[in-house]
């Protein structure tokens, strides 16, 4: 496929693209960009653009996704919760996972991929259940270790994401592709922004010590 094709493809999903898929790509983007600058508004954002992909999922017929997203909604009322819970005492810091946070977050991977790749084999028309499943399990532990403010909620995100990109591609979807590329730059320094709060807050805590 030639540049002239690519750009054209682009063309043609931003006019077949419904004012649902804007607002739901436009809060993707917003909530991206909030978790970011660790903000706790990243939630509520979220969770209006997951219902509206959910709805946009339902319409087109892909349940599986739908039900997907679903996670994915569930995950952020969790983080919601876990993040404002204790109003009245310190905020929830960013922090590294410990040993026992990694074995979850490595079976959350591990065993949610065959488990989903089973569902989407047998139960979907999906013609790319492995990478399908792998992308839906990363992503899954990268939201589970968003919500408990882990670092390494970045890493597993964009492991998501550098296999999501291709994938949307190969789906001729490639504007999602394209915004898929933007979160993953996102993240990337979103990383780093995050390892920066959390050495300073590091460094304020062994003066208070000392």
């Amino acid at each position: 496929m030639n540049l002239h094709h690519w750009i054209q493809l682009f063309i043609d999903q931003i006019n077949q693209t419904t004012i649902w898929e804007w607002l739901a790509v436009l809060f993707g983007v917003i909530e991206v960009l909030l978790a970011k600058v660790n903000n706790i508004w990243l939630y509520p954002t979220g969770i209006a653009g997951t219902f509206i992909g959910i709805y946009i999922l339902l319409i087109a017929g892909l349940y599986a996704e739908s039900a997907l997203n679903v996670y994915y909604l569930v995950m952020s009322i969790y983080g919601w919760y876990h993040w404002i819970k204790k109003r009245n005492g310190p905020p929830v810091k960013i922090t590294w996972s410990t040993r026992r946070e990694w074995i979850i977050t490595l079976l959350i991977v591990f065993a949610g991929w065959p488990i989903l790749y089973v569902i989407l084999k047998n139960f979907t028309t999906s013609n790319v259940p492995i990478w399908d499943a792998w992308v839906a399990s990363t992503a899954w532990a990268g939201m589970w270790l968003l919500a408990k403010r882990k670092l390494e909620n970045w890493i597993l995100l964009n492991v998501s994401n550098l296999f999501a990109i291709p994938l949307l591609c190969y789906k001729n979807l490639i504007m999602f592709s394209a915004l898929t590329l933007f979160l993953f730059v996102v993240a990337f320094f979103g990383f780093f922004e995050w390892l920066a709060i959390w050495k300073k807050e590091k460094a304020a805590e062994n003066t208070l010590l000392t």
